[in-house]
């Protein structure tokens, strides 16, 4: 059995409601167990006891929201512990050209940071999944293609 971590920070309950649709997504994957942690609720301990760690944050100024840069910046103590984990990311916005893809990628950036393979797609949503505001039907689709993709990778791997 893996362990997959969701890890999510939310205000407006929108990226709340992605990480449940990439945990289902991963849920989809036989062999999987999925947690889903709110960030304020998520210790570095967990993040290491996963096989795979998906992280998902409100775009805030183009960046990830400071619980969760809080996180990785705590997750320094367990530096090497994550390298060949399979990671990925996902985000909600404020609308259209706002910061979607450079959260994303702040978000990625840590994960490679810490050695970890991230899992990127080949067509559209290329850094992960978002979506603008409330994620409607095709972003929840996304995200549950997220999170099968995911732990579809971290199965192979294992």
């Amino acid at each position: 059995m893996v362990k997959i971590l969701v890890v999510y920070d939310s205000k407006t309950r929108h990226t709340e409601k992605m990480a449940f649709a990439v945990a289902e997504g991963a849920k989809k994957v036989k062999g999987v167990e999925v947690q889903v942690r709110r960030v304020s609720e998520t210790e570095i301990g967990d993040l290491v006891e996963a096989d795979g760690i998906i992280l998902g944050s409100p775009t805030y100024y183009g960046l990830m929201s400071a619980r969760l840069k809080r996180l990785i910046d705590k997750s320094v103590k367990v530096h090497g512990k994550l390298e060949g984990k399979v990671g990925a990311a996902f985000t909600s916005s404020g609308g259209t050209a706002s910061g979607a893809e450079t959260t994303l990628l702040s978000i990625v950036q840590a994960l490679l940071i810490h050695g970890m393979i991230v899992q990127g797609r080949a067509h559209a949503k290329h850094y992960g999944a978002a979506a603008v505001c409330a994620p409607k039907k095709g972003d929840l689709r996304s995200c549950m293609d997220l999170g099968k993709r995911t732990a579809s990778l971290v199965m192979r791997l294992k």
